[in-house]
């Protein structure tokens, strides 16, 4: 089989397409066809070689990728016969080797495709979908809410925006360019395009902000909020987070709470079943970049770090 390997940390053309060993399933373990491979922006920070949050340094050589969609090629010792050619989606974990044609998993971390749900919609839901729910349950929009979601048009932000439009709240999708602000605009949120300097102004005030950007479109998005307002960080895809002290806080009232971290660690399965459900159901419909083949995982890590896709970036068979 071949797969996408990287012998040395550094820029995205170390990402390599190579003939390797096909994976055997052991005890309790499913070999998977591979037909979609997820790309997430800590993949390129793992990628550099630099930290990100609890995910290890792998060892070199690694197979990048920690979520994929395809068919159960095999069951290894253990494993009920029944998944061998069934559709199924699963998350590796801190695990790696998802950009392979080829990938070896524990059979408990697989979950049937529902029908009508492709492989490349899955993969965007088995990881990012997960994040999105868990983010939104402790944000817990409502109707009176005037939502603010940086990072719009990305594939994490997409879907907040969708879930917080489902429950009736006003929401304002900020994106750069205008690329992003019309698929923000197609997703039903009013668009606001953060490569203008004023982007916020004309804008209402806000009683929530959903911000995994960070930097200084977090914090413009944090002044946006009125008195009482509550602010939910999930990450800083800008490279630092938002910057907000103890008087934001006090001063006006304001409420600060991370969105991811141990207090969702015990729930990803039950969150991974809730968002491949939500996008059967078409609650949830990700938007998603698939038009990379699984040997270009190295124009799809320069094109996500050079802001040029727009939703889940999903490498295809």
């Amino acid at each position: 089989m071949h797969a996408i390997r990287l012998h040395e940390f550094g820029p995205a053309e170390n990402l390599r397409w190579e003939e390797v060993d096909d994976p055997v399933p052991g005890a309790g373990e499913v070999l998977i066809d591979v037909a979609a491979a997820g790309v997430h922006l800590v993949d390129t920070s793992i990628r550099r070689g630099e930290a990100m949050g609890p995910f290890p340094r792998p060892t070199l050589p690694a197979i990048p990728g920690r979520e994929v969609a395809g068919t159960v090629a095999a069951a290894g010792e253990g494993v009920d016969p029944a998944w061998a050619g069934r559709r199924v989606v699963a998350h590796l974990g801190m695990a790696s080797g998802g950009y392979a044609e080829r990938v070896v998993t524990a059979a408990e971390r697989l979950h049937a495709l529902p029908d009508g749900l492709s492989e490349a919609a899955a993969v965007a839901m088995i990881g990012t979908g997960r994040t999105a729910l868990g983010v939104l349950d402790v944000a817990a929009p409502t109707a009176e809410d005037v939502v603010v979601v940086t990072g719009a048009a990305g594939g994490l932000g997409a879907l907040l925006v969708q879930g917080a439009r489902n429950v009736g709240a006003r929401v304002i999708g900020a994106a750069g360019g205008e690329r992003k602000t019309a698929q923000v605009r197609a997703l039903g949120a009013e668009p606001a395009d953060y490569l203008r300097a004023d982007w916020t102004e004309g804008l209402p005030r806000a009683t929530l902000v959903l911000d995994g950007v960070g930097g200084t479109a977090g914090r413009a998005a944090l002044e946006l909020l009125e008195p009482g307002g509550r602010i939910v960080i999930f990450g800083w895809s800008s490279g630092e987070p938002t910057r907000l002290d103890t008087s934001d806080l006090v001063e006006r009232s304001l409420t600060a709470i991370a969105g991811l971290g141990p207090h969702i660690q015990g729930r990803l399965r039950e969150l991974e079943e809730r968002a491949l459900a939500a996008a059967a159901a078409g609650e949830l419909v990700p938007v998603v970049d698939d038009h990379f083949r699984l040997a270009q995982a190295a124009e799809a890590h320069a094109a996500l770090e050079a802001r040029d896709t727009v939703g889940k970036v999903v490498l295809v068979r």
